[in-house]
């Protein structure tokens, strides 16, 4: 089998609340699209192929935190992170928003990202 190569500057995410093997608000290069699927590339692991109907697309990498509301089934999530937790946009690691800060700095890469709080990612207006 031939193995595809992320296009150029191509990046998805879920835009909806689904169990596909990708996590919620992280972005990933885009493989291949096509008017009914998208392949996307996680990191050390297989290409996912998702609906495409469930995918948000961007032509360049997002450089900010994404706002991802706490799952209803979040029982593994720790206690202090409330009712929403960030995804950096570099190296997709979760961490606890307090408060409402403009920019974070992620405790995993170092990277400091604004905070897209005008999104309402996963969320009714």
């Amino acid at each position: 089998m031939t193995r595809s190569h992320p296009l150029p500057g191509q990046w998805a995410r879920l835009n909806a609340d689904l169990s596909c093997g990708l996590r919620r608000g992280a972005w990933y290069r885009v493989v291949r699209l096509t008017p009914d699927e998208a392949v996307l590339q996680v990191p050390r692991r297989e290409q996912v192929r998702v609906p495409r109907h469930y995918v948000e697309t961007l032509s360049n990498r997002p450089r900010h935190w994404t706002v991802v509301p706490r799952p209803r089934d979040a029982d593994a999530a720790p206690a202090g992170w409330h009712a929403r937790y960030g995804v950096c946009p570099a190296c997709r690691a979760r961490a606890p928003i307090t408060g409402y800060a403009v920019e974070m700095r992620c405790p995993s890469c170092d990277g400091l990202f604004s905070i897209a709080w005008e999104e309402k990612y996963l969320t009714a207006g």
